[in-house]
């Protein structure tokens, strides 16, 4: 997952997931089995999304 960090989708002030494409392409060049990717990837990306998101909010409080 580290090495998907170059491949977050951002707005100003938020990021709001993956490149899904380029994440399972990376997937698929490591050798990870496609479907795991597919099936695993999103759930991670969601509690990502959520914990990068709070840590910009909390950095944006006065």
């Amino acid at each position: 997952m580290q090495r998907l960090g170059g491949q977050l989708r951002l707005v100003p002030g938020a990021v709001i997931g993956w490149d899904m494409g380029a994440a399972l392409a990376l997937a698929e060049a490591l050798g990870v089995n496609s479907l795991i990717a597919a099936e695993t990837l999103p759930e991670i990306e969601a509690v990502m999304v959520r914990r990068l998101n709070e840590q910009i909010a909390a950095q944006a409080a006065p």
